[in-house]
């Protein structure tokens, strides 16, 4: 006994057939969720078979769903050019901090050694205090 195998139109043409009776709630195995597997169960075909061969049905599936690669595509693009511009934001803040450090490290060096200075004329017996 050899087993005849359908076409891909024909196979193509029923699994369309299977997904709009289940989006009609015609579903001849009950299926009421329109998902890869359902599909797959009311056509009689394992659902890799839709994910390998029929990625145009598996694409339309999605988008029934509200899962269409395009749009999460689209959605994670748009969230990575936000992370993206965060990123550059932040960037120019850590830079803009970094100068300020700088300026107050050699505004500090120079503290220390006014200090110093000061220091060392207060512990010099020879140094008078005036008072006003």
């Amino acid at each position: 006994m050899t087993i005849r195998r359908k076409s891909a139109d024909t196979r193509e043409k029923e699994l369309l057939l299977a997904l709009h009776r289940i989006e009609r709630g015609r579903a001849k195995t009950g299926e009421k969720k329109v998902t890869i597997a359902a599909v797959a169960r009311e056509a009689g075909v394992s659902a890799a078979l839709i994910h390998n061969h029929y990625t145009n049905i598996a694409e339309a599936i999605r988008e029934i769903q509200g899962r269409s690669s395009r749009a999460q595509r689209d959605v994670k693009h748009q969230d990575l050019r936000t992370e993206r511009e965060k990123s550059r934001a932040l960037r120019l803040e850590v830079e803009e901090l970094r100068a300020k450090v700088a300026s107050l490290a050699s505004l500090n060096e120079v503290l220390i050694n006014e200090n110093r200075i000061l220091k060392a004329k207060q512990n010099d017996p020879r140094v008078v205090d005036l008072h006003s």
